[in-house]
């Protein structure tokens, strides 16, 4: 029986840390309201934000309540009694199974004041619960190593099980969310596990593909789609339903395309969405899943491939009080991950922010970001409307598709706002002149446009497997590197090995940052095409995009082969 000195409140111990000078009184609500947005327990967001010292948090709760302390580092993760609780009570509650004494199992917890964890898993394991208070910070560590190894064995699933499918029994077991059969189904195993392996992968699409006489998942890594799997034909449609099941979708309706979203909970801190749509094709729904990873908009300024100058003119811009920056590119080429690295670096308590997106693929905390339903009238026109009168200081367009959309986001750009938006074109000087032939005026464009950058996503070269390749001189000056620099000059290729996929591994931006020069203006005043746009760009010493790639190439970053594939026009 554990002690009657547990019987304490959590609140009690955040009192004992504020009499301790641990804790600031004025500022404990502050933080509890976040860690309630993040759904996190208070303890947990104190430790992971470095307000509070976990481990003299640990000693402190030992003595208050009466129970000894133990410390983590000092127990093999693996030989814990992980089936004991399972892993449901583990994410619940916020605790792990240490070992087993007779009748007794012993605890970690850095909260004891979690009486219902106790009734759960006394209900669970048939045996008595004694807890024993751990460091919060080390418990979250191991409880995350522990999770995420399981995600990882529970994905080691072999393709010959698919030969032991019951194909011709009814799909009832899909309808049932709540079933606790459909966690031992072949096909959910197979689903789960072709999520899983996508998102290991670092996969930004997975499609699944029902044909005549086969079935095809493709997957979508650095760009480039790659077969992963082909099941037995038979078996499309019950994945397909699994799929439409786990987005909400209704999978009686096969007839006309559908939405829908998955959240799947990698760890207790880690969780990636799925975006989901099906589209009826010849032989069966087709599905696509965007996976969608909330940490892929915030990898940090260095990380997006930046030239040193590019990086300074792309932080000027964004830190004025108001004007414009446009990033332009196809479907896929990072603009979206460009534009939130922005607006991460603008997010703070004293700038409102608000973005009008569609659809919102990730959502990040302290941004006011919108939905459009053009269904209901809510188009983007009509959202930069309401930004307007709602005191704004920075608002993101996430397309700029017509000219009522453009003149409004000018007109906010004019007014003391920053807005950052996207255009699909090809280059920098295109989108002044796609502005001009929407319909706006040439000096709107002027007084509102401060940045354009214009970008694409080359494959980075696997460090472990990339070769040296001497090429033809002649072959080097045609591409567009100078003659004195052939002899220095290093040109690396790709291989392929067990770390990367046919010799790359991730990617990297190439940009085109075009600031408006007062010539520059000038010509845009008179009605400039973009072909004496992009003159004049280049006469300005504005790199283009093949530029902005022999740099990647003469860095050794990427390949001749993959900078020709991404600036071919």
């Amino acid at each position: 029986m554990a002690s009657p000195s547990t019987n304490i409140p959590l609140s009690d111990l955040i009192h004992y840390l504020i009499q301790d000078g641990l804790l600031k009184e004025s500022e404990v609500k502050i933080h509890n309201s976040q860690a309630q947005k993040k759904q996190t327990p208070l303890l947990s967001y104190l430790v992971i934000n470095n307000i509070i010292d976990s481990h003299q948090v640990a000693l402190k709760a030992s003595k208050e309540y009466n129970l000894p302390y133990f410390d983590l580092e000092a127990i093999e993760l693996k030989s814990l009694p992980i089936p004991l609780t399972g892993e449901k009570l583990i994410r619940k509650h916020h605790i792990l199974p240490l070992f087993k004494r007779g009748e007794t199992l012993f605890i970690a917890v850095s909260d004891p004041t979690n009486f219902q964890a106790i009734d759960d898993i006394k209900f669970q394991s048939q045996l008595h619960p004694e807890n024993i208070l751990v460091d919060e910070n080390k418990l979250l560590n191991a409880i995350e190593t522990l999770l995420e190894a399981a995600d990882t064995s529970r994905s080691d699933l072999l393709d010959v099980e698919l030969e032991h499918l019951d194909i011709n029994s009814n799909d009832d077991f899909i309808r049932t969310e709540g079933n606790a059969e459909i966690d031992d189904a072949p096909v959910v195993r197979f689903v789960n596990k072709i999520l899983l392996d996508a998102i290991k992968k670092g996969a930004s699409d997975i499609h699944m593909e029902p044909y005549e006489k086969y079935f095809r998942i493709r997957c979508r890594s650095d760009g480039i789609l790659y077969q992963v799997a082909s099941p037995p034909n038979n078996i499309a449609t019950r994945v397909i339903s699994r799929i439409k099941v786990m987005a909400k979708m209704d999978i009686a309706e096969r007839r006309v395309p559908q939405d829908g979203r998955i959240k799947m909970a990698l760890s207790q801190n880690r969780a990636i969405d799925f975006r989901v749509n099906s589209c009826p094709t010849l032989f069966g729904e087709k599905i696509v899943l965007r996976i969608l990873d909330p940490s892929s908009t915030q990898i940090g300024i260095d990380k997006l491939g930046f030239e040193p100058e590019q990086e300074r003119l792309f932080l000027l811009a964004i830190n004025k009080p108001y004007g414009m920056v446009l990033v332009t590119g196809p479907t896929g080429s990072g603009k979206t991950v460009t534009l939130y690295t922005g607006l991460n670096l603008l997010n703070s308590v004293e700038r409102n922010i608000s973005t009008a997106e569609d659809p919102v693929e990730i959502t990040v905390e302290g941004i006011n970001q919108v939905n459009m339903n053009v269904k209901a009238g809510l188009t983007f026109a009509n959202a930069l409307r309401a930004f307007l009168r709602q005191d704004p200081d920075v608002i993101m367009v996430g397309e700029i598709r017509d000219l009522e959309t453009a003149e409004i986001a000018v007109k906010a750009a004019q007014t003391g706002h920053l807005v950052l938006s996207t255009l699909h074109t090809n280059d920098a000087p295109q989108t002044l002149n796609r502005l001009m032939q929407m319909g706006i005026a040439p000096f709107n464009i002027v007084s509102a446009v401060i940045l354009i950058i214009a970008q694409r996503l080359a494959r980075r070269l696997c460090v472990h497997c990339k070769i040296l390749t001497p090429l033809p001189d002649a072959t080097l000056i045609a591409t567009g590197f100078k003659a004195e620099e052939l002899s220095t000059l290093k040109i690396y290729s790709a291989v392929g090995c067990e770390h990367c996929t046919n010799g790359y591994k991730g990617r990297i931006g190439i940009y085109q940052m075009m600031t408006l020069s007062d010539h520059m203006r000038a010509l845009i005043l008179e009605g400039g095409n973009a072909l004496q746009l992009a003159e004049l760009a280049k006469a300005e010493g504005i790199n283009d995009l093949r530029e902005s790639g022999l740099n990647k190439i003469r860095m050794g970053i990427t390949s001749l082969e993959e900078i020709d594939r991404v600036t071919k026009e």
